[in-house]
Formats: C-alpha cells, sequence, structure tokens
C-alpha cells in the first residue's frame, strides 16, 4: 500500500477511530454486503458491475445474469452482445460485459474455475482491482487484506477526519493504520450502511448521528444550537 500524506497523525487519531468503530458497530451490527450473490462468482461478477453504479441497479439485473450463465464456463462463452443486452441499464455497459467475459475466461483457463484466494490473484482478472478483490476475500472467505473504499467510505472517512487524501488507496492506506486488522472487513460494510441511513451526502442527519460526540464534520458547516 502507498504510504499516505497523513503518516504522522496516526498515533493520535488510532484511540478515537477504533471508538467510532464500536459506536457503528453497536449501531449497524448487522450491516453486510448489500450486492445479492450466492458464492464467490457472482459476488466477483456483481461487483464488477457496481462500479460508478449503485447496488440497487446491480441487484436488478443480477438475477437474469447468474440464470443466464450461472458458472465461469458458461459466462465466458457468452456473446458479448448478449451480455450487453442484459446489464444494458447500468453505466458503462459495453466495457463491464466485456470484463465479465474476459475475468470468466481467466478464471476458466487458470484458475480451473474457481475464484482465487489472493489480491494479486484476483487483480491479474479483467474488470478487478483491489477494491473488488477486497470486497470478495473479505465478504466470501473472511480475509482482510485491506479496507473497501467506495464513494460513502471515502466521503465519511474525510468528514470524520480519518483521512485528509483524496484518493481511494491513500484513504485505505490511512484506514488500515487506524483500526486493528479485524476491523477492516465490518468498518466499511458499516460506514456504507451509515452513509445511506444518516450521513447522507446532500443532507446528512447529524443530529441523529451516533459518532456525532467523535465527528469534527470537515468541510461541513456548524451545527445550529
Amino acid at each position: 500500500m502507498p504510504r499516505s500524506e497523513s503518516d504522522g497523525a496516526d498515533v493520535d487519531q488510532k484511540p478515537r477511530a477504533r471508538k467510532i468503530a464500536r459506536r457503528l458497530a453497536r449501531a449497524y451490527p448487522d450491516a453486510v454486503c448489500a450486492l445479492h450473490h450466492e458464492g464467490p462468482f457472482q459476488l466477483l461478477a456483481a461487483t464488477i458491475l457496481s462500479a460508478q453504479c449503485t447496488d440497487e441497479r446491480v441487484n436488478a439485473v443480477t438475477p437474469t445474469l447468474f440464470a443466464r450463465y450461472p458458472t465461469p464456463l458458461k459466462l465466458g462463452q457468452a456473446a458479448q452482445a448478449d451480455v450487453e443486452q442484459i446489464i444494458h441499464s447500468l453505466g458503462f455497459f459495453r466495457a463491464k460485459a466485456a470484463s465479465l467475459r474476459g475475468m470468466a475466461q481467466k478464471l476458466v483457463a487458470n484458475f480451473d474455475g474457481h475464484v482465487p484466494r489472493t489480491v494479486d490473484e484476483l487483480v491479474s482478472l479483467p474488470g478487478v482491482g483491489r477494491k473488488t478483490a477486497n470486497v470478495v476475500l473479505g465478504v466470501c472467505f473472511g480475509v482482510a487484506t485491506g479496507v473497501v473504499v467506495d464513494t460513502h467510505v471515502r466521503r465519511i472517512s474525510n468528514l470524520l477526519g480519518l483521512s485528509a487524501a483524496s484518493t481511494p488507496e491513500r484513504i485505505e492506506a490511512d484506514l488500515m493504520r487506524l483500526l486493528p486488522q479485524h476491523e477492516w472487513i465490518d468498518f466499511s460494510h458499516r460506514l456504507i450502511h451509515h452513509g445511506r441511513r444518516i450521513c447522507v451526502a446532500r443532507r446528512p442527519r447529524c443530529t441523529e448521528c451516533p459518532v456525532l460526540a467523535l465527528c469534527p464534520r470537515v468541510g461541513l458547516p456548524a451545527l445550529s444550537r
């Protein structure tokens, strides 16, 4: 992982970061991955589709996709136009269809049709970056290789003052240093859940926030008294 611009603040930030993690755990004890899936292959495909797209929209098309192509072999043999037709309602559907087919073909050719269990192997697949690898390893295999940084995690980590970075890679590096490894998987799920329920981008409901007392609300106006 790259080093962060905020490395020097780690010692001071760790206790507050862990308090935030504990409060989020109490507020959202059952927060899980919102992408519907059955097994690593389906989650891998769904996460590829989720790039710059809501989970709800992905969940609307994956039942048809997985019914038609239930295995890497079948998806890899699918015609590009057929996959595009199924996922047409999603953004960048042509590129995503190509990534899905390429991912499936490489699973069959290089991994005997099985989803690998290391970051390096996963990111060797078309359409798979570190975020997708972290999602699959954490959710399906319980392997904490990093912190998933989506738009919610990126925005709220800045608001909470846990990272001043602007790129997912640097934000992830900050969070990995601030939190114990056993928190990495659940923390991102809970922060995403928090972003959808309370810390909404356009209208954050700060007075209802379970971590308000620990939040400097970076970039937001002062709360009216």
